[in-house]
């Protein structure tokens, strides 16, 4: 997910569940990233289509 080997797994106290959702959501920030530059890459592919 793009965190440091025990951000979450090393806090003291926390339960399997707690850590999980301490993760909550966050892997969607890393795949919104992909999605646009994927997008960004269609679209610019396409783009000089379009021009022609």
């Amino acid at each position: 997910m793009g965190l440091p080997d025990g951000w979450v797994t090393d806090t003291p106290g926390l339960t399997r569940a707690a850590m999980l959702r301490a993760l909550g959501n966050g892997v969607v920030r890393q795949q919104a990233a992909a999605a646009i530059r994927v997008l960004h890459a269609r679209a610019t592919e396409n783009a000089g289509e379009a021009a022609a």
